[in-house]
């Protein structure tokens, strides 16, 4: 009798087999491909290479994720879990902060989180991220906004556009295998030479090149946290008086 199709096509949405050896487990894959993809990046993340880093045979891995979809749906959920949200009856526009800063944290400890966000199927289907979701809602609905999906869409339309551009910004920094200072020293007189005729820009590109071959990381810092606070400007404004 032919085994009846997933309704769902989600590694949530099926049972989990049991496993055929004592070292390998499903939340060992994800543990281990987690680390890869840190590492490597998506692009370099195979069931193959996976498999001979565990010691374990494709027919092996393949009993607990079926796909490599499936692993990147796991390996979404099992990082959401370092995302921290505070208690809903906590002050929301620092709580709200504390939220985004901590997901900027956690995407830019896994450059690969936030980009893979929007194409991992149903990985909002996991446990971690349904549970980061719930304390977002319970914050926001004690805050009084009458809309509180809405709201914590934009913050994190926000979040997640800024930690996509700035961990792709430190991966290609990461391979070029200079400092983040030292790589935007070398590109910089090309920028500023590119920009000759635009006063605006040549002014910011002089201005940018004194501060950041100081403090980079201070400068990204700083960046997310203005427009952070922009956002809950306006997100504020939205409360009932």
């Amino acid at each position: 009798m032919a085994a009846k199709a997933n309704p769902v096509p989600s590694v949530w949405a099926r049972e989990q087999s049991a496993p055929d050896q004592p070292a390998l487990s499903r939340a060992a894959i994800v543990r281990e491909a987690v680390v890869m993809l840190d590492a490597d990046g998506i692009e370099a993340l195979s069931m193959r290479k996976l498999g001979a880093r565990l010691n374990a045979g494709a027919t092996s891995l393949y009993r607990h994720v079926a796909t490599k979809d499936e692993l990147m749906e796991l390996a979404v959920d099992e990082v959401a879990a370092e995302i921290t949200v505070p208690p809903a009856d906590s002050p929301w526009r620092s709580a709200a902060a504390e939220a985004a800063e901590s997901f900027r944290a956690t995407a830019l400890r896994h450059p690969w989180l936030s980009s893979t966000l929007g194409q991992a199927g149903l990985a909002y289907l996991g446990p971690n991220l349904m549970s980061y979701s719930e304390r977002l809602a319970a914050l926001f609905t004690a805050a009084g906004f009458p809309e509180p999906s809405r709201a914590i869409d934009t913050l994190l339309s926000y979040v997640i556009g800024m930690s996509t551009t700035e961990a792709a910004w430190l991966t290609t920094v990461a391979r070029s295998g200079e400092t983040e200072a030292g790589f935007i020293a070398r590109l910089m007189p090309a920028a500023q030479q590119a920009a000759s005729g635009h006063d605006h820009l040549a002014e910011a590109y002089a201005d940018a090149a004194t501060r950041v071959a100081v403090d980079p990381v201070t400068i990204r810092d700083a960046k997310f946290a203005y427009g952070l606070e922009v956002v809950l400007d306006g997100l504020e404004m939205r409360l009932p008086r």
